[in-house]
């Protein structure tokens, strides 16, 4: 053998995920199915399934839904990084009717970077996105009315509580009120704070 043949092979450089969209202080770049893993992790977290109503999911039942949810035209998925690449959670746009210019919102972030601002931010550029690229007119997001870190970070991205579904999610054997807010492209165009496309 040649002394170039017994050579061992380099290790590939470690890609560094480029958002594509950005916030403040964290970006979004697109789902893909080799991010179920760390949705996988995410989503065990106790405080989060309890928070959330998620329950265990098999890894590879995750990955096969992430890869539907990453062919679905109804729907777009993004993974929140922190400026030096860390993942630190997951924000989707879903159930998107572009005739009524109707979607809804969901969240989940990584424990270790919860009570920070990053969600927030998070859902505020993916609002600048959905009111500032589509042509939404409303945005919704629905919760335990007894989740106070969401409703707080919804409150902050100026969401308003419409409303409460009485009952209406089993979880654990009991069961939850959900709160359903809303923000609608008036309020959004209300919002003193700079856009993504400012920052």
């Amino acid at each position: 053998m040649t002394e170039e043949a017994m050579e061992e092979p380099e290790p590939a450089a470690e890609t560094i995920r480029e958002p594509s969209w950005r916030g403040r202080k964290v970006g979004l770049s697109p789902l893909d199915a080799d991010d179920a893993e760390l949705l996988h992790r995410w989503r065990s977290d106790p405080v989060a399934a309890h928070e959330i109503g998620i329950w265990p999911q098999p890894l590879p039942a995750l990955r096969e839904r992430i890869e539907r949810h990453v062919e679905d035209q109804g729907r777009d998925d993004f993974i929140v990084l922190l400026p030096d690449g860390t993942p630190i959670g997951h924000i989707a746009l879903f159930d998107q009717d572009m005739v009524d210019g109707t979607a809804e919102l969901y969240l989940l972030m990584d424990p270790q970077n919860r009570g920070q601002g990053h969600g927030t931010d998070a859902l505020n550029a993916l609002v600048d996105l959905a009111f500032g690229e589509l042509p939404m007119h409303r945005l919704q997001a629905v919760t335990h009315t007894d989740n106070t870190a969401a409703l707080t970070t919804l409150g902050n991205a100026g969401f308003v509580q419409e409303g409460v579904r009485r009952s209406a999610c089993l979880h654990r054997g009991r069961r939850y009120d959900l709160a359903v807010l809303s923000l609608l492209r008036a309020e959004w165009e209300a919002l003193t704070r700079p856009r993504s496309w400012d920052l």
